[in-house]
């Protein structure tokens, strides 16, 4: 069974190893986010060391197949978010696979 990591677990583990009160954490970790999801919003990248980069990319309109029914359908172009792992978190999930 997999556990799910929630922001309220993130600002508890701010909480035990920083020392802010559990309000400070719970702002901390609200206004971290909020600067990643905004410099996502305004097409910046984001990239934090020695775990990854987060980036918007720009998709085409394209057509699709309803797998279905087989009828094509026009998929609009969008904006979608990637994150590509750094090496380090690669080997790190790699070797807890090996536990």
């Amino acid at each position: 069974m997999s556990k799910t990591l929630t922001r309220m677990d993130l600002s508890e583990a701010v909480f035990r190893e920083v020392g802010l009160s559990r309000n400070e954490s719970a702002a901390l970790v609200e206004s971290v986010l909020a600067h990643v999801s905004d410099a996502l919003i305004g097409g910046e990248t984001v990239k934090i060391s020695s775990f990854g980069t987060f980036s918007v990319r720009a998709k085409s309109e394209r057509v699709g197949r309803n797998p279905k029914t087989g009828d094509e359908a026009p998929i609009p172009a969008r904006r979608v978010l990637t994150f590509r792992p750094s090496h380090l978190m690669k080997d790190r999930v790699a070797d807890g696979n090996k536990a």
